[in-house]
């Protein structure tokens, strides 16, 4: 590998995972840097943290995200190894998997096979946990492929569900996994990658 090695973030919300994912990368001042965000939201709080960040940032139209080239195109122009999906809602193209085979990872906030799927993101995931009263929930980091949440995974962490909590509950145990575990696993992942 190159001696940086350079990150892109794709988002559509609010990007507390991006934020922190930046944050510990920039801490470590080590070979591994978040070089852009990429959103899909013209109005997602992600690209204000970007630049508070003082990361480049980009908004592309999501139909321009369905297609690829124009952003595998932009990505190639900044040299980026390793894609991370952080809250980022639009299933990735065939041309982002074939310019990035392997090399996209991406977090969900259950345990999967449970709970993932088309449609199942965010309050939609902690609302059918509660309602289905399971005694626990989590993360799973998980290679992306063509599929909603069915690429190779690389690391889960478990909460627990108590019987009283909502799912407003359920969300910010989830947060708490996301920010110790997801920037970790990525370094982990990126320097031990095998393609």
């Amino acid at each position: 590998m190159k001696e940086q090695i350079r990150i892109a973030i794709l988002g559509s919300g609010n990007g507390t995972n991006a934020q922190r994912i930046t944050e510990y990368f920039q801490d470590r001042h080590g070979r591994i840097v978040v070089d852009c965000i990429l959103y899909n939201r013209r109005d997602a709080y992600i690209g204000q943290r970007a630049h508070n960040l003082g990361v480049e940032h980009c908004y592309f139209p999501s139909s321009q995200f369905r297609e690829g080239t124009v952003i595998v195109n932009y990505l190639r122009e900044r040299q980026i190894d390793f894609v991370v999906l952080a809250g980022f809602l639009l299933l990735v193209p065939q041309t982002m998997l074939d310019a990035y085979p392997g090399r996209i990872v991406n977090i969900h906030p259950a345990l999967l096979p449970k709970y993932g799927g088309q449609g199942m993101y965010g309050s939609r995931v902690h609302e059918a946990v509660v309602a289905n009263r399971e005694a626990e929930s989590g993360i799973t980091i998980h290679v992306v492929d063509r599929h909603y949440d069915r690429g190779t995974t690389l690391f889960q962490a478990v909460c627990k569900v108590e019987p009283s909590d909502t799912a407003d509950d359920v969300a910010h145990k989830i947060h708490l996994l996301e920010q110790k575990h997801f920037p970790q696993v990525i370094e982990d992942w990126i320097l031990h990658f095998k393609a």
